[in-house]
């Protein structure tokens, strides 16, 4: 038996291994096949002191979830002394590549959703809502004003993301390059189809000098056939 084993751990770190254990296990296996009886074969305990620590294998789970969820906002935080354009294509490139380097983990956070748990559901959502804002953020730091269209628009946008990168970062070995820059360009895209574009330039004012009265018709010139016209 290792020295790790025979240390006594202290609850709170007894708690972190099993929430550890659990997101490593995410990497492999759907949400839905990490149960009790799993974990505590894992971590070489008790059914019971697994119950002890989570109540439940939805208690489990939430905690499970809730801790990979953070582990991917952290990693995506956005740098504040950046400016808005640069802040945006760091942040989408930081979260590429820890799709990339977590593919399993990412893809059962997202398709762990599809269980129906209102308590996982609402985990994800507050993830979702977060990166929304994150957003936000940067489109009114360039000057778009603040609209529910907006909001809706990029909160839909956060959840086209996530299958984006279940097809491009985890089922696909596409360049990171190229999945930040199609994700720039769709974000852009959206905010512009609600009226909110990027720093539009204005369309350039007609010549003083040309008369807006339409043009009078061409007179055929010499040996031209009328039907030419």
């Amino acid at each position: 038996m290792s020295a790790d084993r025979r240390r006594r751990l202290t609850p709170d770190e007894r708690r972190a291994q099993l929430v550890a254990l659990g997101v490593n296990y995410l990497a492999e296996h759907p949400l839905d096949e990490l149960t009790i009886e799993e974990l505590s074969a894992q971590a070489g305990v008790s059914r019971g002191l697994v119950f002890h620590y989570f109540g439940s294998r939805q208690g489990l789970h939430r905690e499970v979830v809730l801790t990979a969820r953070d582990s991917l906002l952290r990693a995506s935080d956005p740098r504040p002394e950046l400016p808005a354009r640069e802040r945006l294509h760091d942040t989408l490139t930081r979260i590429v590549v820890f799709v990339r380097e977590h593919r399993g983990t990412f893809y059962s956070l997202v398709r762990g959703v599809a269980s129906g748990d209102p308590a996982i559901r609402a985990v994800i959502d507050q993830s979702r809502d977060e990166n929304a804002q994150r957003l936000l953020d940067v489109f009114l730091e360039l000057g778009m004003p603040e609209t529910e269209l907006l909001r809706v628009t990029l909160r839909s946008w956060v959840g086209f993301t996530e299958e984006v990168l279940v097809e491009l970062a985890v089922s696909d070995d596409r360049p990171v390059d190229e999945i930040v820059d199609f994700l720039e360009r769709t974000v852009h895209g959206v905010v512009a189809a609600v009226g909110c574009g990027v720093s539009p330039q204005p369309s350039p004012s007609p010549s003083p000098s040309r008369s807006h009265a339409p043009s009078p018709p061409r007179t055929p010139s010499h040996g031209e056939d009328a039907s030419a016209r």
